[in-house]
């Protein structure tokens, strides 16, 4: 195994210095990237998907759970698999309290292709509690570009979409595939995917959280049995 080299602490301090510029910038740019991506156009979905669910029948925009924002995860797991996919099984496993992206209006939901009776003894071994969604019946995930068809087979592929509310129409407004996929798992890096952001002062464009009546900015965080909503 090829280790780090051995230095002094003086020596550390000064490369950890000298990285820590580089790091700054590359914040710097992902915050001016997060920007251009909450200004990407939207596009309305008219498309009147059911999906099959703990509670029965949903559509998409009861997914939203009344909030002004929806994350999904398209889990890979096909209707002829036994199990789901274990790369988007270890994606959920790092997915917190989703009680500060609902303080932030913003829900999260999994859909999968295979039928929800599949679905629900893999999610008890998981020990997931987060909203899982059958597409089995719909277009979904073929429109959403995570089904597709190769060679005269089916194939799936992981992916997450944000969706935005505006009264019962729904649009959506990003979504990433693969590899666009390293790194998120935090309430905030999925914030970031979506068209309203952290809903913090310093963002741009301004103006995305005027009326959300959510808290806003880090200092208003709170333990996730204290918020409201």
């Amino acid at each position: 195994m090829s280790l780090p080299e051995i230095v002094s602490r003086e020596e550390w301090h000064a490369a950890r210095e000298e990285l820590l510029v580089k790091e700054k910038v590359v914040t710097r740019a992902r915050d001016a990237l997060n920007a251009e991506r909450r200004r990407l156009p939207m596009v309305e979905i008219t498309e009147e998907y059911v999906f099959d669910g703990g509670d029965g029948k949903a559509s998409l925009l009861d997914l939203f759970d009344a909030r002004h924002q929806l994350v999904v995860y398209h889990f890979m797991f096909a209707p002829e698999w036994e199990a789901g996919c274990r790369s988007c099984s270890a994606f959920l496993d790092q997915i917190g309290h989703l009680a500060h992206l609902k303080a932030r209006g913003t829900s999260f939901a999994v859909v999968s292709r295979a039928p929800f009776p599949r679905i629900l003894p893999f999610k008890a071994r998981m020990g997931w509690a987060l909203p899982w969604y059958s597409s089995y019946d719909n277009g979904f995930n073929r429109d959403f570009g995570v089904t597709d068809e190769q060679s005269g087979q089916l194939v799936e592929r992981p992916g997450l979409s944000c969706f935005l509310r505006d009264g019962d129409r729904v649009f959506h407004t990003y979504s990433t595939y693969e590899r666009g996929l390293d790194g998120l798992g935090s309430t905030t890096s999925l914030l970031d995917l979506t068209a309203l952001g952290r809903q913090e002062e310093w963002e741009e464009p301004k103006g995305r959280a005027s009326d959300l009546g959510a808290p806003a900015g880090s200092d208003r965080i709170r333990y996730h049995d204290e918020y409201e909503f």
